[in-house]
């Protein structure tokens, strides 16, 4: 009669697979403490070679012999090497972290457009600050082209500007012109292969 894995007792650690879950139980149930040993520390080098690439997080082994303990359902009883993990730590949780929630008046420009406006709006006037205003202006309309790729005129972004300086900072249309934005061609060989010669 075959016996399917569905069947079988179901697996802590599911990527270390069934064999090396049943050379735990072999292990715990082992009853000279020596042998059982040697055998924890020849499991824990195997599961080292199944996952090389743990080699570089830092106490990579500490995680290994953690994993061992919890594969036993904390029930072998050899000499860790590292203190290991208990039972009622496993199902700790992060605290939260606190986010503060701002809403964003135009939601295409971001919050950190918002910041900076504010903070453009607050420089003396001279030519620092038209370059600083003339940079998220057209940072502005770059923003809306992303989202929409009509012609968007400069006088909206002005008055974006003067709404989110609450009036600080008002440009002209007349007399300023932000760049102009087009979508980037896409390459007409995209996607063909090279035919051989």
């Amino acid at each position: 009669m075959l016996i399917y894995n569905s069947q079988l007792k179901k697996m802590v650690l599911p990527e270390y697979g069934r064999n090396i879950h049943q050379m735990v139980d072999v292990c715990l149930g082992i009853a000279d403490r020596e042998q059982r040993n040697r055998c924890a520390y020849t499991i824990v080098a195997i599961m080292d070679n199944m996952f090389p690439e743990l080699r570089s997080e830092a106490d990579y082994k500490h995680k290994l012999w953690d994993h061992l303990a919890i594969m036993s359902d904390f029930k072998l009883d050899v000499d860790y090497p590292f203190p290991v993990v208990k039972p009622e730590n496993l199902d700790d949780k992060p605290a939260k972290v606190p986010y503060q929630l701002v809403p964003i008046k135009f939601r295409h420009y971001g919050k950190i457009i918002e910041r900076m406006i504010e903070r453009a709006a607050q420089y003396p006037e001279g030519e620092e600050r038209d370059a600083l205003v003339m940079l998220l202006a057209n940072h502005m309309k770059k923003s809306i082209y992303q989202i929409n790729n009509e012609v968007v005129e400069d006088a909206k972004i002005f008055n974006d500007l003067a709404h989110y300086s609450h009036g600080a900072i008002r440009l002209d249309p007349a007399t300023h012109v932000l760049h102009e934005f087009q979508l980037a061609p896409v390459p007409q060989n995209a996607g063909k292969k090279k035919k051989k010669k």
